[in-house]
């Protein structure tokens, strides 16, 4: 009688996109024992941070990891990846746990890089994280709950998406909150601060410039080739000038995960290169991979990047496990769909532009999407109408009104 293949161990790092999308894709494989690292319990859908901060319900930003693979047959594991052991093929945790693999996935994301700008971590809000999303919510209310009045200024730092859109958001929530606290007829100061000649500066110049006029529609003061130095309690100096503002939010600085550098991984630009079958370059051995925000591919730091490499990897990891030929990865162009205003969004489709209210509408069609790429239909469909609802702690505007249901599924609805 023949003996059952043992399965081979598949340890992959992150609860991100990459990292659940290559699971969930890999999970119903004979051929593996699946493993899933990640030092928080909750996947975050990054697209929809700058609306928790700006109103909506925190329950589109987060899905616990338990009901992502809830019946799959994937082992979770609530630890942090510290050290790489490449002789025994082993991860060793925070906590000295020594987890096994014979392929290992490297998908642990970005996090925030001040760029050692002094003054940047201790006084400024971000919205990496639910908490930093709720914690920034919070001092907008707290604000006019404690002194009555508007921030002289509110600034945000970073062109890029995650800036654009938030800056896009906050006029019209600040606009609801001072209408709930009863402050009316104060002028709104929100500006956004870019280091680069231009916003989304991977984008066509043309695009660009649509973004930059409908924010400045939308009251927002733009502001391009201006670089931050320094942060106090009460001001922002931007090259040489000083920005009277209690609300500075970062969101211009990211860099690849920590665990990377300190495990002698092969950098550049701060991102492993990998060959055309996403395993790491300049490794020992061939059974390390990296994919998304980790690796140095066309489109890297998109979550479309790592939906799509999470998929060309599980897929080619099948065909292996089955003595088939791999496929050679070839990055695919992303769709690009910003939101930078009320009802307003930027998109870019294979070259085609589309902008306004329709482009709008495929955002929103977008998001469903990304919930459906990590849940099946019905959870999805959920999730999606849940972040539609207003979601305030604040006492003041719980009283006033039932929720703020018009500010953001997505900017402003």
């Amino acid at each position: 009688m023949a003996l059952a293949t043992q399965k081979k161990k598949v340890l992959i790092l992150g609860g991100g996109f990459g990292g659940v999308k290559v699971a969930l894709n890999l999970c119903s494989s004979s051929a593996y024992d699946v493993t899933l690292l990640s030092d928080k319990p909750d996947f975050k859908y990054y697209p929809a941070l700058y609306r928790a901060a700006t109103g909506a319900d925190h329950r589109g930003s987060i899905i616990p990891l338990a009901d992502i693979f809830e019946d799959k047959p994937v082992t979770i594991m609530h630890e942090k990846a510290e050290k790489l052991d490449r002789a025994t093929n082993t991860v060793v945790t925070a906590s000295k746990k020594k987890i096994p693999y014979d392929i290992l996935v490297v998908a642990l994301g970005s996090v925030t890089n001040y760029f050692g700008i002094q003054g940047l971590k201790e006084f400024s809000y971000g919205i990496k994280s639910i908490e930093e999303a709720e914690e920034l919510k919070q001092h907008l209310h707290k604000q006019m709950l404690d002194e009555k009045k508007l921030d002289l200024n509110y600034v945000v730092i970073g062109g890029g998406p995650t800036g654009i859109e938030l800056a896009g958001a906050l006029p019209h929530y600040l606009r609801w909150i001072m209408k709930h606290h009863g402050i009316k007829d104060r002028k709104i100061n929100v500006e956004l601060i870019e280091a680069s000649p231009r916003l989304v500066s991977r984008m066509p110049r043309d695009v660009s410039a649509a973004v930059a006029r409908n924010l400045r529609r939308e009251g927002v003061k733009v502001h391009t080739n201006q670089r931050v130095q320094a942060e106090t309690a009460d001001e922002l100096i931007v090259n040489g000038r000083s920005i009277k503002s209690h609300t500075v939010i970062w969101t211009a600085g990211m860099s690849s995960n920590e665990f990377l550098a300190n495990n002698a991984f092969t950098l550049e630009h701060g991102k492993v290169p990998v060959d055309e079958f996403l395993r790491a370059k300049n490794e020992p051995t061939e059974n390390i991979y990296v994919i998304g925000d980790n690796a140095l591919t066309e489109y890297t730091g998109m979550a479309q990047t790592a939906l799509y490499d999470a998929v060309f990897l599980a897929e080619n990891l099948k065909r292996l496990a089955h003595g088939g030929v791999p496929k050679v990865y070839r990055a695919k162009r992303p769709i690009y769909v910003l939101p930078a205003g009320e009802h307003w969004s930027a998109v870019l489709w294979s070259g085609v532009r589309i902008y306004g209210l329709v482009g709008w509408a495929l955002r929103e069609a977008a998001d469903w999407i990304g919930y459906h790429d990590v849940e099946p239909w019905w959870k999805a469909s959920e999730i999606f109408l849940e972040e539609a609802q207003g979601e305030e702690t604040c006492p003041v505007c719980n009283a006033s009104s039932s929720q703020p249901v018009e500010t953001q599924k997505a900017g402003d609805k």
